[in-house]
C-alpha cells in the first residue's frame, strides 16, 4: 500500500515565502529541500495568477502539487501549464463598468492599468507584470477613496455576487471562494496526516485557522494580524524573522516538533 502523505503545507507567497522587498525565496531552500526529502507536499496559495504561479511552482520544484490562485478564486492542477478561461474576470469587469462613475472611480484595478503601471506599483519586472495582468477569476486594485465610500462601493458590488479580500498590498475582488475553501478540497483528496498553513495577511486568516498548525510570518511592512482564535491553544505560531527567512525557520522547527 502507498504510504500516507505525512504533511501537506499551504503557503502564501508575497510577504511569506517570497520577500516583500526583493521577490526572492532563496532563503527558504533548506526547508523546501527538507520537505521534499520527507515526501511532504507544498501547495502555493496566493493572489497571484496562474501564469505567475506556473513559473514559480516550476522554479521551486513543486509541479507535483496543485496550487491555489487568485486568492482562492481558482485552482491550478498539478503539472498544469495553461491559463484557465477568463469568463469570471470578464463578468467582474463588466459589473465594475455598470457602477456609477463617481462610485467606480476610487478603485484602480489591474485592468485599468498598463503593464508598465502594474510593474511600477508592484515592483515586478515587465514580464512578471504582464503575467499579473493575465487574470481569470479576480481583480486586485488600489482603493483611493474614503472608508465610507469603500463600504458603499463593496455593497454595490455585492449585488452582483462580488466579494472583496484584503491582501498584503491590494483589495481583491472576486465571485467568492477563499484560500481556505480550496484548501479543504485539496485536503479531502490528499488526506495528509498533518496540515500546516503559513501567511502574513488578512486574506490568509481562514487558511491559518483551518490547518492543524498555522504560522503567521512577520511582515514589517504592515500591521500585524490580531490574535487569532486558535493562537492561545498553541496551534498558531508567529515568527520574529520576516519573509522566506521566517518561513524557513518555522517549517524546519515544525518538522522537528511533529517528529515526521
Amino acid at each position: 500500500m502507498p504510504q500516507p502523505l505525512p504533511l501537506l503545507l499551504f503557503s502564501d507567497l508575497d510577504g511569506t515565502l517570497i520577500s516583500h522587498d526583493t521577490y526572492q525565496w532563496d532563503a527558504a531552500r533548506p526547508a523546501l529541500s527538507r520537505l521534499r526529502s520527507l515526501g511532504a507536499g507544498v501547495v502555493l496559495a496566493s493572489s497571484k495568477t496562474a501564469p505567475e504561479i506556473i513559473a514559480l511552482r516550476a522554479q521551486m520544484g513543486l509541479d507535483d502539487w496543485p496550487a491555489i490562485v487568485e486568492n482562492g478564486a481558482g485552482l491550478l492542477k498539478a503539472h498544469a501549464s495553461e491559463t484557465p478561461p477568463d469568463n469570471d474576470y470578464l463578468r467582474l469587469r463588466d459589473a465594475l463598468a455598470q457602477l456609477p462613475k463617481v462610485q467606480r472611480a476610487p478603485f484602480e484595478g489591474f485592468g485599468d492599468l498598463t503593464v508598465e503601471q502594474v510593474a511600477k506599483i508592484t515592483g515586478l519586472t515587465i514580464a512578471d507584470a504582464q503575467n499579473a495582468k493575465m487574470r481569470s477569476f479576480s481583480e486586485p486594485g488600489l482603493w483611493h477613496g474614503s472608508d465610507s465610500k469603500r463600504a458603499a462601493f463593496l455593497n454595490a458590488l455585492s449585488q452582483h455576487g462580488i466579494t472583496a479580500r484584503e491582501g498584503g498590498r491590494f483589495l481583491t475582488l472576486s465571485f467568492g471562494q477563499t484560500k481556505a475553501d480550496r484548501m479543504a478540497e485539496i485536503i479531502a483528496t490528499c488526506r495528509p496526516q498533518f496540515t500546516v498553513a503559513l501567511g502574513d495577511a488578512p486574506n490568509d486568516v481562514e487558511m491559518l485557522q483551518a490547518a492543524d498548525y498555522g504560522v503567521i510570518i512577520a511582515n514589517p511592512h504592515r500591521a500585524p494580524l490580531p490574535p487569532l482564535k486558535t493562537e492561545a491553544k498553541g496551534r498558531i505560531l508567529r515568527t520574529t524573522l520576516s519573509g522566506p527567512e521566517g518561513w524557513n525557520n518555522a517549517v524546519l522547527d515544525l518538522v522537528e516538533q511533529l517528529n515526521i
